[in-house]
């Protein structure tokens, strides 16, 4: 599939056609540019690693992995969940099956979590590897200069540290207990005589690109 005139090698069916036009149909560019390259970093760890997964569900995963920050999906839940519970619904109506269902959740729901994904099926640990590239999360000289250079001229960042911070806040403004993610974060920050954990608004400010 091509988008946008760079080759990412994406799956040309008609589900992964439908999620790319719902994906830009409902994200802001900045977003929709993260989530393009969140595939293109994850599959080509994928590939460099020998990875045995289903490129198809890679990709569901990484363009579906923050519909839970665009306002038409935003519900009750942590966004990363509101995400997952949309992704499951289309699918679900284009009759996709419940078994990659499942798997796709996973990736969406929890691609904000440490350690855990990457215990789990090879989809679900690579779309938190290629969104957390491109947040700072992971190194992001896990990919080629030359391969990251092509990436980012396809799709361009658009001022994302700042944009993506934007839309986290405007989340958690709206659903201020969605932001109780870690217990043991409050207890050391309660209980622990100076204790520091990083924030993540420091991780995306220090990542290695510029904007």
């Amino acid at each position: 599939m091509q988008i946008s005139g760079f080759d990412l090698k994406a799956p040309d069916t008609v589900i992964c056609r439908a999620a790319l036009d719902l994906a830009r149909d409902a994200s802001p560019a900045f977003l929709f540019h993260h989530l393009l390259r969140s595939f293109a970093f994850g599959h080509t760890v994928g590939q460099a690693g020998k990875a045995d997964y289903d490129a198809e569900m890679l990709f569901l995963g990484a363009v579906f992995h923050d519909l839970g920050l665009v306002d038409r999906f935003i519900g009750k839940d942590r966004f990363e969940i509101d995400g997952a519970d949309a992704a499951s619904q289309f699918l679900s109506e284009k009759g996709y099956p419940d078994a990659k269902i499942a798997v796709i959740w996973d990736a969406i729901a929890l691609h904000t979590t440490l350690n855990i994904p990457q215990k789990k099926q090879p989809e679900i640990a690579l779309v938190q590897l290629g969104s957390g590239i491109d947040v700072g999360a992971f190194p992001i000289d896990l990919i080629s200069s030359d391969l990251m250079t092509q990436i980012l001229e396809a799709y361009p960042r658009l001022g994302f540290k700042q944009a993506m911070l934007e839309a986290l806040s405007n989340v958690v403004r709206q659903k201020p207990m969605t932001g109780m993610i870690n217990m043991m974060g409050d207890v050391g920050r309660r209980c622990v005589d100076g204790f520091h954990i990083p924030n993540f608004c420091d991780v995306v400010h220090a990542s290695g690109f510029a904007d």
